[in-house]
């Protein structure tokens, strides 16, 4: 008789299996955090950094493109594994896109239509001609082309004025000049004058346009150049311009041209509390300068009153600027 005994299983060698885990990385984890706080508070607050040896002025001008860095930051937080440091940049990324995504919508999505009626509607192109690449008459006649009613130039030499005014005379009957700037007209320009915004000397002008559906105030400006440690008078004359603005009778208003500051510039809060510039037609940030590769927008058209219906940018000329051109029903 033979008695069963219970076997046991045969080891067949090797190291009992332990549960896989995954490296983590805590410094990564923690200068992902960090320079998503830092990134979501240059976000928020660029306009309180000091303006010290430039950097104001570079922050406020490049803030917009700041997004970009949330790309390697979120590809750091996923090699760092950790949820933590994920949330910190979706924290970033939602307040980036909350201040700037809006006005990278296009505005052809929310336009309305332009009016058709005779003297309802208003297109006005402006550029800096750059008085040293000599093209002014052939950005004048390209913005002529686009049918522009209103044409504005800056930047202009002593000279540019009287050519320009004898190539557009057909055209554009009613113009004006003064300094560096120059306007120029379909419906006649009344109340013409200098606006000397503190430097002593002209680089904008402020008229009046007769329109059927009655007066339009409309500033040409010019102003003074901004680099980095250098903004004072740039800044006197928006800060002067945003002065004169409450002043105006007129229901309808336009100060354009060449500002020399990006919309997140904060030296035109004090004219953007009163003024507002539409989006881009197609969207995305509708950069002027450098004209070959623009990367920030000096160049604006603000109003009240109206309604844009297209806001666009152009070539014209050699100058180191794009034009703007933008459409407004009265």
């Amino acid at each position: 008789m033979s008695l069963l005994l219970p076997t046991r299983p045969i080891p067949t060698g090797g190291v009992p299996a332990s549960p896989v885990r995954t490296a983590r990385h805590p410094r990564l984890t923690a200068l992902t955090i960090v320079l998503s706080l830092v990134l979501a508070g240059l976000v928020l607050f660029h306009t309180a950094v000091p303006d010290i040896g430039g950097i104001g002025l570079l922050l406020d001008t490049s803030i917009p493109w700041f997004g970009l860095f949330i790309v390697p930051l979120a590809v750091m937080a996923l090699v760092a594994r950790r949820v933590s440091a994920l949330v910190f940049v979706l924290l970033a990324a939602v307040l980036w896109g909350a201040l700037f995504g809006p006005g990278l919508v296009p505005l052809q999505w929310s336009a309305p239509a332009a009016s058709t009626a005779v003297g309802t509607h208003l297109t006005v192109a402006s550029q800096n001609i750059e008085a040293s690449s000599g093209t002014g008459r052939q950005s004048a006649q390209t913005l002529a082309a686009t049918g522009a009613d209103v044409i504005a130039l800056e930047e202009m030499t002593s000279d540019d004025f009287d050519t320009i005014s004898a190539s557009l005379a057909s055209a554009y009957p009613y113009s004006y000049g003064v300094g560096t700037v120059g306007l120029w007209s379909k419906y006649p320009v009344v109340n013409a004058q200098p606006l000397n915004l503190g430097l002593g000397w002209n680089r904008a002008l402020a008229a009046d346009l007769q329109t059927p559906q009655g007066l339009v105030s409309i500033y040409v400006i010019h102003a003074a150049s901004a680099r980095p440690g250098d903004v004072s008078a740039r800044d006197s004359m928006l800060a002067a311009l945003a002065q004169t603005l409450p002043n105006d009778e007129n229901k309808r208003v336009i100060a354009v041209g060449d500002f020399n500051a990006a919309t997140t510039d904060r030296a035109m809060g004090g004219i953007e509390s009163q003024l507002s510039e539409a989006n881009q037609s197609e969207g995305m940030l509708g950069s002027t300068w450098p004209s070959n590769l623009p990367v920030t927008r000096l160049d604006h058209l603000l109003q009240r009153g109206m309604t844009v219906t297209s806001n666009t940018t152009l070539a014209a000329g050699g100058s180191d600027h794009r034009a703007i051109l933008t459409s407004l029903n009265l």
